[in-house]
Order: C-alpha cells, then structure tokens, then sequence
C-alpha cells in the first residue's frame, strides 16, 4: 500500500474516533443492544442510542466480521413520536468508517426508521433503512442497508 494512502486513512480516522470519544463524553448510552443487518458488509453489530436532547440523538454501531470493523455514527437530528409516545420515527446522517478490511471505506450514511419501546419491559425493537455513499477508497452508492435494531433502554422504571 502506498504511503500516502496509509497516511490519509490515518488523517481520516483521527478526527472520526475524536468525534466519537466527544460524544461518548458527552452523553450516557441510554440504550445498548444488538443491529441485524447490513453494517458496511457485516451482518451484526452493537447498537447504542446516545440521547442528545428530547428531540435529538446518535445512534452508533460497531460491527465487527470478515470485511473489518465497521463503524456508523449516525446523528438522528429528528427523533418524534408517531401517535403513542412508545412509537417513535427517525431520520439521520452521518459517517461511515469500514478499516481493517479490503477495501478501506470511508463514507456517509443516511438512516430512516421506526421504533417501538414496550412500557412494561425495558426494551426498544427498531427497523431502519441505511443507504450509504462510499467516498473513499471505492466510490458508489449501497441502498441494502436494511436492519432490525434490538436494545435494551437503561434507566427505565
């Protein structure tokens, strides 16, 4: 591998992981679970929900399979109830990083999805979409990103 390439994946990774250890640093995961599902090619991933106000949050995955580790840090910037305050919709973006795997992708994410948080039990079952722009080391567009989110809600009475 070149080195300039080596470089540049080192340049891009830096501010990534800043941007998720200022998140984690900000905010308590106030849900945590498992995504099944398409994750930059790998097929489960741990999902956790960060709140970042009423109507604002991030939702981020790591995945970890064949391809490499797959990491998405979606910023949900609209979180509202559908009907019922336990029936939620979502839309967001954010980046995608996929490294230790052949071929590095850097890219952008975009995330619609429906959720459901059951009253009487503390867990949330979720159905997205994730199409997704690869931008760096392959360029295209990816619309199979399909997935079932299973958390469980931290803190609920």
């Amino acid at each position: 591998m070149h080195l300039n390439v080596l470089l540049m994946k080192k340049f891009i990774l830096f501010p990534f992981v800043f941007f998720i250890m200022m998140v984690w640093n900000q905010a308590q995961a106030q849900e945590i679970g498992l995504r099944f599902g398409d994750v930059l090619g790998n097929n489960v991933a741990i999902d956790g929900v960060f709140a970042l106000g009423q109507f604002s949050r991030v939702h981020g995955d790591i995945a970890f399979g064949n391809r490499g580790v797959g990491i998405e840090a979606l910023w949900n910037f609209i979180y509202r109830p559908l009907g019922d305050e336990a029936f939620n919709w979502y839309v967001g973006v954010g980046p995608s990083l996929l490294v230790g795997g052949d071929p590095f992708i850097l890219g952008a994410s975009g995330e619609i999805g429906l959720e459901y948080k059951f009253k009487e039990v503390p867990l949330a079952l979720g159905l997205d979409w994730r199409p997704r722009i690869d931008i760096i080391e392959t360029t295209g567009f990816r619309a199979s990103g399909f997935g079932l989110n299973i958390r469980y809600v931290l803190g609920k009475k």
